[in-house]
């Protein structure tokens, strides 16, 4: 007898995805873990959860049937409690996760701040929907996304300044940069869900500026209000998410553009080439010409015999770039020149040259 796949069984699951997080001082991280894990297990949860000694930063599906139990977990707990806002999607579709897993961290965001005088509890004022857009109705209100590229391309708020790079860690000292003579401005800051935001607004302040503000629950829960009180709505396009679902629509609006043709496009996905795997828009049209893949060159190498895709994918591991949009036309020259190099056996020699 043939039992049924935890993908199987995953097609007849009702869930509710959420995300939560807390700037806390947890004493044990490796107990809070295998408390969490027991009891989400326990309960059928399934998703990504970071744990430090600064917080807990977690996207998680739960079953319908534990919702109210998760919620009152969460409620008593004395690491999470009333103040850990839950936020909860706005758009609810498919499967989301397919395991759960319970990570320890240095850091639930990797922000690079070694300044031992940065002092995180002096972070900015937090902003409900109405307030968000009451503040950036003010033509000297500067606000900010602190999110990465691919987030911003596909949805963003009005007027939002975009920082190109690569990392959170970058994104923070550039902001600090970008802003440099604009102090005694108001700063709105807002990412998905707080967490990114609520740090960046405690570094900015710790550089002197004076009036920061950011987005209590980013920009789901900012959604999740506008609708709920029928509020003016200031975000275009979809709200990128880090789960199966990719995104959730928030406005009909296409702002996106496919990063092959032009045309617009906010269908996002990972080159089908796994040496590249790079997260870009690709509209329908382009997905059939290249096969799933972000270029030409990849869409030669996914008809390598599976030998030299190993090979491919050894090198590109050792040589390929981050994912910000201003790098993607050298990705794909990279997978072009690892194409060439290792059919022309010209690999050995970059190996050599690396050790």
């Amino acid at each position: 007898m043939e039992f049924p796949s935890t993908q199987q069984l995953n097609l007849f699951r009702k869930e509710r995805v959420v995300s939560f997080y807390r700037y806390v001082l947890v004493d044990d991280p490796a107990g809070f873990r295998e408390e969490l894990l027991r009891q989400f297990t326990a309960w059928q949860i399934l998703g990504r959860i970071y744990i430090a000694r600064e917080g807990i930063n977690a996207q998680i599906s739960v079953p319908e049937p534990y919702v109210a139990d998760f919620i009152a977990f969460v409620r008593r707990h004395p690491l999470l409690g009333e103040e850990v806002l839950l936020n909860w999607a706005v758009e609810q579709h498919g499967i989301s996760f397919q395991k759960l897993k319970i990570k320890l961290r240095p850091r639930i965001v990797a922000d690079g701040i070694d300044d031992p005088e940065f002092m995180f509890s002096r972070k900015g004022i937090y902003l409900d929907a109405r307030g968000f857009n009451e503040l950036t109705d003010r033509s000297e209100t500067i606000v900010v996304d602190m999110r990465n590229h691919y987030e911003y391309e596909v949805g963003h708020f009005e007027r939002a300044l975009q920082v190109p790079a690569d990392t959170f860690r970058e994104q923070l000292p550039l902001t600090v940069e970008m802003l440099k003579g604009y102090e005694h401005r108001p700063i709105v800051m807002y990412c998905t869900g707080g967490i990114r935001c609520e740090k960046a607004s405690a570094w900015l302040l710790h550089n002197g500026f004076r009036e920061v503000y950011h987005l209590r629950g980013g920009i789901i829960e900012y959604v999740r209000q506008v609708r709920e009180k029928g509020l003016p709505n200031k975000f275009h396009g979809k709200n990128f998410v880090f789960d199966a679902r990719m995104g959730e629509r928030v406005t009909d609006e296409v702002i996106g553009r496919c990063y092959q043709c032009g045309r617009p496009s906010d269908r996002q996905v990972n080159c089908r080439n796994d040496a590249c795997h790079m997260l870009i828009i690709q509209c329908e049209e382009c997905a059939r010409r290249y096969e799933g893949c972000c270029s030409e060159a990849c869409r030669e190498v996914i008809h390598l015999p599976a030998e030299q895709q190993k090979l491919i994918r050894r090198l590109a591991a050792r040589m390929q770039p981050a994912f910000c949009n201003a790098r993607v036309r050298r990705q794909q020259s990279l997978m072009a020149n690892l194409k060439d190099m290792v059919q022309q056996g010209q690999w050995t020699l970059y190996l050599s040259h690396q050790r």
